[in-house]
């Protein structure tokens, strides 16, 4: 087996443990160990080494061959493949992301042995580790929020037109990242958008909870959504200045010591919430603009085509109603 195998390589070279002692003169114990005299203990009787096995002493190099190799002090297994493991860190000022990338790219293009391949750790797969989670949540909260909007509105188009303010978010997340000048971070950036959608939507439910009262008195699509947004300007701006106000100290990387009366920009304890803070204020000025504008005129877009006949004066709605008629019989007898 293997361990007399190893027992009969020891003899040659740093010897068998087989007992200890210890001396008189030593604070510590010594080993007792066996092994060949020293004019046998050289690479060339390796090769006439004799382990015993079934059929008697066979010489180990009958099933064993001698390349020179790099001297190894460990070998490390995964899944029972050997692995070497390279640890490197990053130069103050460079993304992880960005090596990454540059060393995978230079691992594609080199011609590796056969067999060999490569995966990256520590930093990297945390990273990836995350984003799979992060993107896997979003998509979770996406969804119960559709079906939550549908059983709440009984409307697809209405639960679509809340959902699009999350795509507008993304964009203003974005912009506010590239103002500040930090980059996407998969973690906080993740987080930031996760956040950020429940407030968008807010803001949207409460525009289209007022268009549908309004519908439901017999309002008219136009007028509905120009009120709608009159009267839900000063709600939604207030939500989101007063947010956006109260991350500020946040994305300027403030900290306030109250206990010396000093206000430092840029410390070390600030630099973890930058992003986040950044993410969830960009998106919600860009989000809450485009929020007023777009959701008042998605909804005029998403009314029925057979409401554009009530914008007809009354002297018009005569000619309208023969021409209506006058289409549908040609249309049920295509020779007139």
């Amino acid at each position: 087996d293997v361990s007399l195998l190893g027992q009969a390589v020891q003899l040659l070279t740093q010897g068998i443990a087989v007992a200890d002692y210890r001396p008189e003169d030593a604070d510590g114990e010594l080993d007792i160990r066996v092994r060949f005299p020293a004019e046998e203990r050289s690479l060339s009787e390796l090769g006439n080494l004799r382990v015993p096995t079934s059929a008697g002493l066979v010489p180990i190099s009958n099933f064993v061959t001698f390349e020179p190799v790099e001297r190894t002090g460990t070998i490390t297994r995964v899944d029972e493949k050997r692995v070497v493991t390279i640890e490197a860190n990053v130069a103050p000022g460079l993304l992880v992301n960005d090596q990454v990338t540059a060393l995978q790219q230079a691992l594609d293009a080199a011609d590796l042995p056969d067999g060999v391949s490569y995966s990256f750790a520590g930093e990297a797969q945390d990273q990836t580790e995350a984003m799979v989670f992060l993107v896997g949540a979003f998509v979770s909260a996406i969804v119960l929020m559709l079906v939550i909007l549908v059983l709440q509105f009984n409307s697809f188009y209405q639960a679509f037109v809340v959902m699009s303010a999350i795509i507008f978010s993304v964009a203003g997340v974005l912009l506010g990242l590239i103002v500040t000048g930090r980059p996407f971070g998969v973690v906080m950036g993740g987080i930031g958008i996760i956040a950020l959608a429940g407030i968008v939507v807010n803001n949207n439910i409460v525009l289209i909870d007022t268009y549908n009262d309004l519908r439901s008195t017999g309002m008219h699509p136009r007028e509905a959504a120009l009120r709608t947004g009159a009267q839900r300007l000063r709600p939604v701006l207030l939500t989101s200045i007063t947010t956006a106000l109260g991350l500020m100290p946040m994305v300027l990387g403030a900290n306030l010591n109250f206990f010396t009366r000093e206000i430092v920009f840029g410390a070390p304890s600030t630099q973890y919430w930058t992003e986040l803070s950044s993410a969830i204020v960009g998106g919600l000025v860009v989000a809450t603009l485009l929020t007023l504008i777009l959701t008042p005129a998605m909804l005029m877009f998403g009314q029925k085509r057979s409401l554009q006949g009530d914008e007809a004066t009354p002297a018009e709605r005569p000619r309208r109603a023969w021409l209506s008629s006058l289409f549908r019989r040609k249309r049920a007898d295509p020779q007139r």
